[in-house]
C-alpha cells in the first residue's frame, strides 16, 4: 500500500484532499503538501496504553505543535503508528517505509532508537531522550549531529534528591527498595546514581526488577518481605504506564513510595520530584517547527527542563500512616487531597 492510499483509507484526508496532496501531475505541483509527523508511540509488551499516558504524550505534543501555529488537517497531518494497521501494531521500520514521513516524534528513548536503525535520515524529535550519546543517537547534547533531536529529562543530581526526599519522609529508613526496569535504557543509569546516593548516606539498598507488567506485583513483593523502609521507583515507560497498578500495590503493601513523575502520584503514589513531562512534549513541537523551517536536526542542541515539579498524594500519605512534613508542603508544586 502507497502512502498516498494509506492515508486516503485512515480518513485522514479527504478523498480529493488525498488526491491533491499526494497525487501526481500538475494538481501536486499547485497544491503544497502538508507536511507529515509520524507519531511512533505505543504501549510497551503486554500493556494497553492507558488515557492518561496518551494525553501525557501525544495530547501535549499536539498542544505543543498548536502554541507554533500548527494544526492537524489544516497545515499540518500527523499519523500515530496504532492508526497504520488495524489489526496490530506495526513495527516502526514498517511505519516508516510505508509513510515516508517528514518528521518522526518518538516519545521516548527505545522508540528513537528503533526509528534511527530505520532511517539515517528522516528527522526524530524525541521528547524523552535518555542515554542518547551512549546508544549512538546523537555526537553530543550540544552538536547532535545526526539526524535524532530532542528533550532529555533525565537531570544530573536528580536521584540524590529522591534519595533525600525519601529520607525527609520517612527519617528513620535504613533500607532502600529499588523498584527497576533495566531492559529500558533510562534504567541503569537511574540504579548507579541512586546506589551511590545511598551509599553516601550508608543506606542499604534492595533492587527488584520489573521487565514486564506481569513482573511488577512479585517485585514489588519482593521489596515488602525485604522490609524496606521507602522504596523508589525508577523513571521509565514500562513503570509510568503501570501507574495505577504500582500505586495500588504498594498501598496494599504498606509501603511508602517515591516517584520522577507527577503521574505516579496523581494514581495513587505517595510522593514525586522530578521533571515534567507535560512541559517535554509540548517542548517537541518547537523542535518540529525548526526543522519544518529548514533547520537540520543535528544543529538542534538537545534540551534539558530548567524546572522540576515536587507533588504529594496527602490521601495516600493518611492511608500508609505517613505524616507529610509541613516543609515539604510548603515546597510542593501540586498537593493532592
Amino acid at each position: 500500500m502507497r502512502r498516498r492510499e494509506f492515508i486516503g483509507n485512515l480518513g485522514v484526508l479527504g478523498a480529493a484532499a488525498a488526491s491533491t496532496l499526494f497525487g501526481r501531475g500538475s494538481s501536486a505541483q499547485s497544491v503544497p503538501k502538508r507536511p507529515l509527523i509520524a507519531w511512533a508511540g505505543a504501549a510497551p509488551p503486554g500493556v494497553k496504553t492507558p488515557q492518561f499516558i496518551v494525553d501525557l504524550t501525544f495530547g501535549n505534543f499536539v498542544k505543543g505543535l498548536f502554541e507554533f501555529g500548527y494544526e492537524q488537517g489544516r497545515n499540518l497531518d500527523i499519523i500515530r503508528r496504532t492508526e497504520v494497521f488495524r489489526d496490530r501494531v506495526p513495527s516502526i521500520e514498517e511505519m516508516v517505509a510505508l509513510l515516508k514521513p517528514d518528521i518522526i516524534a518518538a516519545p521516548a528513548t527505545l522508540e528513537a532508537v528503533a526509528a534511527r536503525k530505520a532511517t539515517s535520515t528522516i528527522p526524530i524529535v524525541c521528547a524523552a531522550l535518555a542515554d542518547a550519546v551512549h546508544l549512538g543517537l546523537i555526537a553530543s547534547e550540544a552538536r547532535p549531529g545526526g539526524n535524532v533531536t530532542g528533550i532529555e529529562p533525565y537531570i544530573v543530581g536528580l536521584p540524590t534528591k529522591q534519595i533525600e526526599l525519601a529520607r525527609e519522609i520517612v527519617p528513620t529508613a535504613r533500607r532502600v527498595g529499588l523498584l527497576t526496569n533495566m531492559n529500558d535504557p533510562k534504567g541503569p543509569p537511574q540504579v548507579g546514581d541512586l546506589k551511590a546516593a545511598c551509599g553516601a548516606l550508608s543506606l542499604n539498598v534492595i533492587e527488584a526488577d520489573a521487565s514486564t507488567a506481569k513482573d511488577i506485583p512479585n517485585a514489588l513483593a519482593a521489596l515488602a518481605s525485604g522490609e524496606v523502609d521507602v522504596a523508589v521507583v525508577l523513571q521509565t515507560n514500562l513503570l509510568l504506564n503501570m501507574s495505577e497498578r504500582i500505586g495500588a500495590i504498594a498501598l496494599e503493601k504498606q509501603l511508602p513510595t517515591v516517584f520522577g513523575y507527577r503521574e505516579h502520584v496523581i494514581h495513587g503514589g505517595l510522593v514525586s520530584y522530578g521533571v515534567d513531562l507535560r512541559w517535554c512534549y509540548r517542548r517537541a513541537g518547537y523542535f518540529v517547527d525548526k526543522i519544518l523551517r529548514g533547520v537540520r536536526p543535528g544543529d538542534l542542541p538537545i534540551e534539558f527542563p530548567a524546572e522540576l515539579w515536587l507533588a504529594a498524594n496527602l490521601k495516600t500519605a493518611r492511608a500508609l500512616g505517613v505524616t507529610v512534613p509541613a516543609g515539604l508542603l510548603a515546597r510542593a508544586d501540586e498537593v493532592i487531597e
